[in-house]
């Protein structure tokens, strides 16, 4: 079933969903929605078309060439001229800056890893977001980091004290102290301001972030290297915490800063009703709303998006450190076409411009927030535009 929008023919679930779940609170009107797609599509669908066609073109003769050269030796400068010929290369422009205005850190300055996930996925998609933080004990202890793999069974007290202990390496290189070492301190405490280990002060006090609880006896401590945060938990209940001469029961750090919401790639959108599914999450995702109830272990488990972390700064003020990856999504190429919209001539629309109208309108539920789970502090969207050639 479908009706029609401003000339397009649109499955109905797809039209629902975006007039009764995504566009409400957005501020954009359904008619305002349908008219502007109408006017992308019908303007950049041709031009969508013409670079395909070159693209074609340009395959064409690359496939003749190889054809025509076919058991000789491959001859590199000879195969570069050609493609500079057929204007598949072209000469290198001159240099620029590009000046981007208001681009959340974790694009601009924070150096760190990015996830790529499939967003049809919730449980993956919302284990990508929450990644943002991670156990370096965890990490150490279940991987092969330090050698080996974890033996099975049981936790192993022999790897977990040398986990605890390549742990406190870390430390002590990215956070020296003053004539000591992590490993033997047995206290972490604040004093006017000031990160104290046992009594000495760290080698740069300016890594020191802030932190959370009793100043005299923080649950948390947070660092901060090469502009990724470190958070030291403190925990004398926890049973690793209860063997630590210090309480510290884990070192949490900030590792996957940002995520792709992946709707090309790693997922198979190929109708009306997968659009949905993809969208949904999307949607779920920017409202900060998004969760996933599963079994595990014979228990019922329901994820959801990570708060922000808050704590104490030096001066007493408090600050907000982000508690989930950047989010940005990854539209469909050029390439592909959907039939869940059809245009006024009845083809199907390419899906990289209705992936760009619907997903960016989604974008607008948080770029709307002041407070909450918001995805970009900047106000921003961040659109991944895949399989483009050419400057």
């Amino acid at each position: 079933m479908r009706v029609e929008r401003n000339g397009l023919k649109v499955a109905t679930e797809l039209a629902a969903f975006i007039e009764e779940r995504a566009l409400p609170g957005t501020g954009v009107a359904p008619a305002v929605f349908w008219e502007g797609l109408a006017g992308i599509v019908r303007d950049l669908a041709p031009k969508n078309r013409a670079l395909l066609a070159k693209r074609d073109d340009l395959q064409a003769k690359i496939d003749a060439w190889h054809v025509a050269h076919r058991g000789r030796p491959h001859d590199h400068e000879a195969y570069k001229a050609f493609l500079s010929e057929i204007g598949y290369l072209l000469p290198e422009g001159p240099a620029f800056e590009i000046g981007t205005e208001n681009t959340d850190p974790e694009i601009a300055t924070v150096p760190g890893p990015q996830l790529v996930v499939p967003v049809t996925n919730a449980r993956y998609a919302l284990n990508a977001a929450n990644a943002r933080w991670g156990s370096l004990y965890d990490c150490l202890y279940g991987t092969d980091a330090m050698g080996s793999l974890p033996p099975k069974g049981g936790y192993e007290k022999g790897r977990g004290a040398r986990v605890v202990a390549r742990a406190r390496v870390f430390l002590d290189e990215a956070f020296p102290i003053q004539g000591a070492s992590h490993a033997d301190v047995r206290r972490y405490h604040v004093r006017e301001g000031v990160l104290l280990v046992d009594d000495m002060p760290l080698v740069q006090p300016e890594k020191f972030v802030g932190y959370r609880g009793n100043p005299k006896a923080p649950d948390a401590v947070l660092l901060c290297n090469h502009g990724l945060h470190v958070e030291l938990v403190f925990d004398r209940a926890h049973f690793i915490g209860a063997r630590d001469q210090a309480g510290l029961a884990d070192v949490q750090m900030e590792s996957a800063v940002s995520a792709i919401m992946d709707c090309e790639d790693s997922v198979a959108c190929v109708d009306a009703e997968d659009k949905v599914e993809a969208y949904g999450n999307w949607l779920g995702l920017m409202k900060g709303d998004l969760q996933d109830t599963f079994e595990k272990g014979g228990r019922t488990m329901t994820r959801r998006l990570n708060p922000d972390r808050v704590y104490s700064a030096p001066d007493g003020s408090q600050i907000s450190v982000k508690g989930r990856a950047l989010m940005l999504v990854r539209n469909v190429g050029h390439l592909m076409t959907n039939p869940a919209i059809l245009d006024a001539a009845g083809a199907e629309v390419f899906e990289g411009l209705m992936d760009a109208m619907v997903t960016v309108a989604i974008a607008m539920h948080d770029i709307g927030k002041t407070g909450g789970v918001r995805n970009s502090v900047k106000g921003s969207v961040y659109v991944v535009k895949p399989k483009m050639h050419g400057p």
